[in-house]
């Protein structure tokens, strides 16, 4: 792989310069921006506010300690639905990623970069 300053510079890497600023000003990548943003700071505050939640509610109160059903507490079933919380957000971000990485192409198409 050729130099990235040599490449814009017009270097002897042969490959078509990609401008950076020229992208980073682009509406399509302040879209992406604002789009993953908009998907990843509430998923992942939702992750951690859920994760956490299992430990403190059991260190420091009793309402996880009643039981669910039979012998099995709301503790354990809080700590079943966190398993099956992470598989979810790991099949959403991965059918959301697909997005992102459309507007990547969408990107790249508008500025000009090379499909890698």
């Amino acid at each position: 792989m050729g130099n990235p300053v040599s490449a814009q510079k017009g270097g002897s890497s042969g490959k078509s310069a990609t401008h950076y600023a020229a992208v980073i000003k682009s509406a399509s990548f302040q879209e992406l921006l604002k789009r993953k943003k908009a998907f990843i700071l509430p998923s992942s505050i939702f992750f951690f506010v859920f994760y956490f939640s299992l430990p403190i509610l059991t260190s420091y109160f009793t309402v996880l300690n009643t039981k669910a059903f039979g012998a099995i507490s709301w503790a354990w079933v809080f700590a079943f639905a966190q398993f099956i919380m992470t598989w979810g957000l790991c099949i959403l971000y991965t059918k959301r990623a697909k997005e992102f990485d459309d507007l990547v192409e969408k990107i790249k198409q508008e500025t000009g970069g090379r499909k890698e």
